[in-house]
C-alpha cells in the first residue's frame, strides 16, 4: 500500500476520535469554570440578601419606638409601630416584619391591615423565636403558619439590661430570586444541613431531596452565616453535542485533506520539474543582482563624496560673501584708521617740539595718541574677527554685543553720508542661541544692503527695534530707502537675484541659511506706504 494511503487511513482512524476527545474535554472544563463562577456570584447575590435583612432586624431591635410599645404597650403605639414596619418592608424588599412579646405573640406587623395579619398570632413555639430568646439572634426556613408560604425567618431579640422584651422578626421569601434561576440553563438549588432543598428554580422540589446528579456539571458555594449550600448543574448534553460534531468536522477534514494531498502531490511533481528549471535562472539573476549591487555602492560612494564637496563649497559660499562684505567696508576702515594716524603724526610732532619749550602739555598728547591706538586696535580685531570662518558651534551670544560689534563694522558709512540711527536700550543679559561670528555676518549683510538702499538720499535713517518673550528674540530693521519693488520682492531669497551692479545676490540666502540653521528665520515685513524695505530676523532666546 502507497505510504500517503496508510497515511491516510491512520488519519480517518485517530482524527475524529482524538477531536471528540480533545473537544469533549475542553467542553467540560468550561461547563465546570462557568458552572463555579455562576454559584460563587449566587452565593454573593444570596449573601447580600440576607445580609441586608439581618440588618432591618439589627435596628429595629434597638428603635425607642419599638421598645416603648413592648414596654407600655397602647393602640397608638402599636399603629405607628406598624406603620413603621411596612414602610421598612418596602424600602427593603423583605416580605414582612412583626415584632412577638416575651411571650411569642405578635404585637405589631408591616401586615397589620391585611385579613392575613399577623397581629395576635401566637409565635412561640417557633423554633426562630426561641432561638432568638435565648441566644440573642434566630433563623429558620419554613412554611407560614398564616400565610402557608415558605420563607427565611431571621429574628433578633429585643432586651432591657438582660430582661428579654420580646423579638423583632423579618420573613423573606426568595420568589424573585428563584424565577431568575428558573431561566438559566441548567439548575440552581440551594440546600440546607440536611441537604433538603429549601430554595430552587424549580419551585416543586421545595423541602424535598436533590435529583440525580447524573448527566449534569455541579458546582458548589457556601452561603455565609448559615449551613446552606448552593449548587449550580449544567447539563452535559451540550458538550456531547459539540464533540460529536466536532469528530464529525475532523471525519471531513481528513477527507478533505486527503484530496488536497493528493492535489499538492502532482503538483510537487510538476513543481520540481520548473525548480530545476528556476535554478539556472536564479543563479544568472545573483550574479546580475551582484553586479548591481557594485554599481549601486559606487554610485553610493561618488553620492556621498558629493554631498561632502557641496557642504564645503557652502561654507566656503558663505566665506566668500563674508570676505566680498568686508571688502565693501574696507574702504570705510581705511578712512578710520588713517585718520587717527595722522592726529597721531601731529600730537607725536608738537610733542617733540613741546619737549623743548614746555614738558607739561606733552603728557596729554601720549594720553591722546595712547587712545588713538586703542581705537585702531579696536578697528583692526572687529575686522580680525569678522574675517575669521565661523566655528560652527552654537551657544549663548550677547544680543547687544553682537549689534555693537556690527555698528563698528559699519560706522564709517553712516558718517559718510551723516546717517540718523535708531538703536534701542539693550539689556545687557538679553542673549539668543547662535554662534558670534555668523550673527554678525547676517547682521553686517542687512546694515549694508540698508545703506546702499539709501545712497544719495537727503535724509538717511535706520531703525533697529527688538522684541523679546521667553522664547525668542525678534529684531528688525527698517531703512528709509525707496523700498522693494515687486519683481524684487519675489525673488528675494533666489540665489544670484540682485538689482546691485556689485552684488552677487547671495547676501540675503546666506543669511536666512545660517538663521535656521541657528533655529530661527530671516524674512521681508510687507511694504508700508512711506516707509522703505523692513527685515525682521528672528532667533531662539537663551537662557
Amino acid at each position: 500500500m502507497h505510504p500517503t494511503l496508510l497515511v491516510l487511513v491512520a488519519a480517518l482512524l485517530a482524527g475524529p476520535w482524538a477531536a471528540y476527545t480533545v473537544t469533549r474535554d475542553g467542553m467540560l472544563a468550561q461547563l465546570d469554570q462557568d458552572a463555579q463562577a455562576a454559584a460563587e456570584s449566587r452565593a454573593l447575590t444570596l449573601d447580600s440578601i440576607l445580609d441586608r435583612q439581618r440588618a432591618v432586624a439589627t435596628v429595629l431591635a434597638v428603635d425607642q419606638q419599638v421598645i416603648q410599645l413592648l414596654q407600655q404597650g397602647g393602640p397608638d403605639r402599636d399603629f405607628a409601630v406598624s406603620a413603621k414596619m411596612d414602610l421598612l418592608r418596602a424600602e427593603t424588599q423583605s416580605d414582612v416584619i412583626y415584632l412577638l412579646d416575651r411571650r411569642g405573640v405578635s404585637v405589631a406587623a408591616s401586615n397589620w391591615d391585611l385579613p392575613s395579619s399577623f397581629i395576635g398570632h401566637d409565635y412561640g413555639f417557633r423554633q426562630y423565636f426561641r432561638q432568638a430568646a435565648a441566644q440573642g439572634t434566630g433563623q429558620e426556613y419554613a412554611l407560614g403558619t398564616v400565610s402557608g408560604r415558605p420563607g427565611l425567618y431571621l429574628a433578633h431579640d429585643i432586651r432591657d439590661g438582660t430582661t428579654l422584651l420580646g423579638v423583632v422578626v423579618v420573613k423573606v421569601e426568595f420568589d424573585p430570586l428563584e424565577a431568575a434561576w428558573a431561566r438559566d440553563t441548567g439548575a440552581t438549588h440551594v440546600v440546607d444541613g440536611q441537604d433538603r432543598v429549601i430554595i430552587s428554580g424549580q419551585p416543586a422540589l421545595r423541602f424535598g431531596a436533590l435529583p440525580d446528579v447524573r448527566g449534569m456539571v455541579q458546582a458548589r458555594a457556601s452561603v455565609r452565616g448559615t449551613d446552606w449550600t448552593l449548587l449550580v448543574r449544567r447539563p452535559l448534553a451540550e458538550a456531547q453535542r459539540v464533540a460529536s460534531l466536532a469528530a464529525g468536522t475532523a471525519v471531513l477534514a481528513v477527507l478533505l485533506a486527503g484530496v488536497v494531498v493528493a492535489v499538492i502531490m502532482a503538483r510537487l511533481r510538476r513543481a520540481a520539474r520548473r525548480a530545476r528549471a528556476e535554478a539556472a535562472y536564479r543563479a544568472d539573476l545573483e550574479r546580475a543582482v551582484e553586479a548591481r549591487t557594485r554599481d549601486l555602492s559606487e554610485e553610493m560612494r561618488e553620492r556621498r563624496a558629493a554631498e561632502q564637496r557641496l557642504v564645503q563649497m557652502q561654507s566656503d559660499l558663505v566665506q566668500a560673501n563674508k570676505l566680498a562684505t568686508l571688502g565693501q567696508v574696507s574702504a570705510g576702515f581705511a578712512h578710520e584708521v588713517n585718520q587717527p594716524l595722522a592726529t597721531i603724526r601731529l600730537l607725536a610732532e608738537n610733542g617733540r617740539a613741546m619737549l623743548d619749550r614746555d614738558p607739561a602739555p606733552v603728557a596729554a598728547n601720549l594720553d591722546r595718541i595712547i587712545g588713538m591706538t586703542d581705537r585702531i586696535g579696536q578697528i583692526t580685531s572687529e575686522l580680525r574677527n569678522f574675517s575669521r570662518k565661523a566655528t560652527g558651534a552654537v551657544g549663548r551670544v550677547a544680543l547687544a554685543d553682537a549689534i555693537q560689534a556690527s555698528l563698528m563694522l559699519t560706522a564709517s558709512r553712516r558718517r559718510t553720508s551723516a546717517m540718523d540711527f535708531a538703536l534701542p536700550d539693550l539689556p545687557p543679559d538679553l542673549a539668543v542661541r547662535a554662534e558670534a561670528v555668523r550673527l554678525e555676518q547676517i547682521l553686517v549683510n542687512l546694515l549694508t544692503n540698508a545703506h546702499d538702499a539709501q545712497e544719495g538720499r537727503s535724509d538717511p535713517r535706520i531703525a533697529i527695534a527688538v522684541q523679546a518673550d521667553d522664547a525668542r528674540v525678534t529684531l528688525t530693521i527698517r531703512d528709509n530707502g525707496p523700498g522693494l519693488s515687486s519683481a524684487m520682492a519675489a525673488q528675494l531669497f533666489t540665489p544670484f537675484a540682485t538689482d546691485k551692479p556689485q552684488g552677487l545676490g547671495l547676501g540675503l540666502v546666506i543669511s536666512r541659511d545660517i538663521a535656521r540653521d541657528f533655529g530661527g528665520e530671516l524674512d521681508a515685513l510687507p511694504p508700508e506706504p512711506g516707509q522703505g524695505a523692513a527685515f525682521r530676523l528672528t532667533l531662539p532666546r537663551a537662557a
